[in-house]
């Protein structure tokens, strides 16, 4: 006799019972194995979707970012303008301060332009821009050395 499959006409009718009931759970865990399978592979397009939505948005903001260096570097006031209206800057003091003084991208001249402004916005940011800057415990001389080292940067 072969154990796994025995001859039907060998078999008790409890036997028989007990055979037709393990095929039975055996085809609804082959059904739910493949349910699992299908579910996996929507995960796994859902996340690649996501991957890929993910990567345009920041293709898209560092297109913009790189355009709004452009503008800043050409005419500041509308640069920053530029960079408001596309929320890749709020319009906080602080924050353009921030921005500035970070100056990734942006041309040093430009910066001055824009800080040199007498518009009360620029004045405040040219406050906010200073209070960036680190010069506790330093001499005259220590303090220019910072600002002509962030300069260079």
């Amino acid at each position: 006799m072969d154990l796994c499959h025995p001859d039907p006409a060998e078999l008790s009718s409890g036997e028989t019972e007990e055979l037709q009931r393990i095929k039975w759970h055996r085809k609804q865990l082959l059904e739910d194995i493949q349910k699992l399978k299908d579910e996996i592979a929507d995960v796994f397009a859902q996340i690649d979707c996501f991957e890929s939505a993910e990567e345009s948005r920041m293709a898209q903001k560092e297109k913009e970012l790189c355009t709004g260096r452009k503008k800043f570097n050409m005419d500041p006031a509308k640069g920053i303008q530029y960079f408001i209206e596309h929320k890749l800057l709020t319009p906080d003091i602080q924050d353009i301060a921030r921005f500035l003084y970070k100056g990734e991208g942006l041309n040093k001249t430009a910066i001055g332009t824009y800080l040199g402004e007498r518009d009360p916005v620029n004045l405040q940011v040219l406050q906010a821009f200073v209070d960036c800057h680190e010069f506790a415990n330093l001499n005259l001389v220590q303090a220019l050395r910072v600002v002509k080292t962030k300069a260079k940067v």
